[in-house]
């Protein structure tokens, strides 16, 4: 999964790359050249007196040092750069993806994981590429010209690094070994935690209503401590790795020192050979280190790889780019035959042979029990939902063969939850309507029985919400949201459950003006009073349709319907 990103988002960047490694080759030479011209500097310089070849070597090694630092900048700099843009293109894909998914794609990865993969394991993924290009690249040539250079100074010597190189390996792969399965419990628990973070911020108010802080707060406390324990057993292996790699240094740089002094006592090398040694030997151990640290890296962002990748190749049940036709012949009629509708796993189907014909500028309500299907008939409309038997046709065109664009030019829709933007009043209604006027604006906003509260406010339509709407009541929300679908003026209004959150005088003047509008109107509603006044109203119970017909004909041949109606009526005396 890791590779297939790399190919996606970084390997496009043909040119920066290159640098890289360009610049990290210079760095590596020059890295390389500096302990042999240091040993030449006390074996030639120093040990004969020759001041003028010490100040000609110092002045070299200056100039190849300032050459070093320049070019790990630039390639540290450029790794970045790489590093960043792999990054945005890697969350705009995401974007796009996450954009197209219909309500079964949503449902399945669910908002909170989808919001961490969006942050965290893109950003797992942007960490893993900065210190591949800035350390990877440059670790092995560092590691392996380290050994070529000390071979060609001593034998003997390159022994003691190469046993030291052979134990820092297996102390490495012993580590990392047991550090590599709690990366994926990591993101797994990040997930949770995210995931009870927004419910409980979401549910705040209905948390405190039923004074349920404390059991919340041992909520949060038990998936924080998973999180917590799963990031405390990959840091005691680090607490472990750093003090052993030093360890492991250290002994190989005193016997580096300890076997090359008994080999300057002897005659055999000089002095300036074994300064040279130890710092082959840092550089070895630094390249193998660099390496394992990467190694360490690699499990985590292998697995926020194959979480993003899942998200980015996810298909999607609904083609919606997959409809030519731009123009529909009949725009606000709605027609649904025989449409059925079940659910990914479920035993039975929710909804099943519904069918019914609305003409433009209608008013159909559809009326039944809490799980009647009600609310996934409105998502077939929407085509939120793809039917798994029947049709819908709206303006007289199968759903499925509109464009994109037709297709959403065709409806304008109020969700069970109103959804309202942290942005102006003003901005909220032209969300579907970018070219809106100030005074169509507050003539939708009149409509909703909205103007009367907007008007109070400082700025009026032009006041900023808090996300989510916030500081409006769920009556006020509501109304807002009904706005932003009249001004849309779409053939087709849907309204899920649209009018609950208002109180009779408003829901009835709200109806009122739903009648004054050119488009044909879908109700969806639980609600007799909001239901009696529609053209037709069709009748579900346990997602089959019982009744279809005006509110008189119902009362005297629907018994369902009836016994609605005399729940609410009841209920209401």
């Amino acid at each position: 999964m890791l590779l297939e990103l790399v190919r996606r988002f970084v390997l496009p960047q043909k040119g920066l790359l290159i640098a890289v490694v360009l610049l990290q080759i210079a760095q590596i030479l020059a890295t390389l050249w500096l302990p042999t011209l240091n040993a030449s500097v006390i074996d030639d310089g120093v040990a004969h007196g020759d001041v003028g070849l010490v100040w000609r070597l110092g002045g070299l090694m200056l100039a190849v040092t300032l050459g070093q630092v320049s070019a790990n900048v630039a390639a540290v700099i450029v790794g970045a750069v790489v590093a960043m843009r792999a990054a945005r293109s890697l969350r705009s894909g995401v974007y796009d993806s996450v954009m197209g998914f219909g309500s079964a794609e949503t449902s399945a990865f669910g908002s909170s994981s989808l919001i961490t993969r969006a942050t965290n394991d893109v950003r797992q993924v942007q960490m893993l590429i900065v210190m591949t290009l800035t350390m990877v690249v440059m670790a092995p040539f560092m590691a392996l010209g380290g050994l070529v250079m000390a071979l060609s100074q001593d034998l003997g010597l390159s022994l003691v690094i190469l046993a030291t190189v052979a134990v820092l390996i297996v102390v490495l792969v012993l580590i990392i070994r047991r550090m590599v399965p709690s990366f994926a419990v990591m993101q797994e628990r990040i997930d949770a935690v995210t995931s009870v973070v927004s419910q409980q911020l979401s549910g705040l108010r209905v948390i405190r209503a039923f004074t349920a802080e404390h059991r919340e707060r041992a909520r949060f406390t038990a998936v924080n401590g998973d999180l917590t324990a799963a990031s405390l057993s990959v840091g005691r292996w680090f607490v472990v790795l750093f003090p052993a790699v030093m360890g492991i240094v250290s002994l190989g740089s005193v016997a580096v020192v300890g076997f090359g002094g008994i080999r300057v006592d002897a005659g055999g090398i000089d002095v300036g050979v074994v300064l040279a040694f130890v710092q082959y030997l840092m550089l070895i151990l630094m390249g193998v280190t660099f390496v394992a640290f990467i190694g360490m890296m690699i499990p985590r962002a292998e697995v926020s790889a194959g979480r993003l990748v899942e998200v980015l190749d996810q298909e999607v049940a609904i083609d919606s780019e997959s409809g030519t036709v731009s123009a529909v012949p009949r725009p606000g009629a709605l027609d649904l035959h025989a449409v059925g509708y079940r659910y990914p796993g479920a035993e039975e189907p929710v909804l099943q042979d519904v069918t019914a014909h609305v003409s433009p500028g209608e008013m159909l309500a559809v009326i039944g029990a809490t799980g009647s299907g009600k609310t996934t008939l409105a998502q077939l409309v929407l085509r939120l939902l793809e039917p798994t038997s029947g049709t819908v046709e709206v303006g007289g065109v199968d759903v499925s063969a509109l464009s994109p664009a037709a297709y959403g030019s065709q409806f304008a829709y109020v969700p069970q939850t109103p959804q309202v933007l942290g942005r102006s009043i003003a901005d909220n209604l032209r969300l579907g309507a970018p070219e809106a006027t100030d005074a169509e604006i507050r003539e939708a906003l009149v409509a909703a029985q909205a103007w009367e509260f907007v008007s109070q406010l400082p700025e009026g339509a032009d006041t900023v919400l808090t996300q989510g709407g916030r500081d409006l009541s769920g009556g006020q929300r509501q109304r807002i949201a009904i706005a932003m679908a009249l001004v849309r003026k779409a053939p087709v209004l849907v309204l899920d459950d649209s009018l609950s959150a208002l109180d009779t005088r408003t829901d009835a003047a709200v109806r009122r003006a739903l009648r004054q509008v050119d488009s044909t109107v879908l109700l969806i509603t639980q609600r007799v009073s909001a239901a009696e006044g529609a053209d037709r109203i069709l009748v579900l119970d346990a997602g089959r349709p019982v009744g279809l017909g005006t509110h008189e004909d119902l009362m005297a041949a629907s018994g369902v319907y009836a016994e609605i109606v005399a729940s609410q009526t009841g209920a209401a005396a």
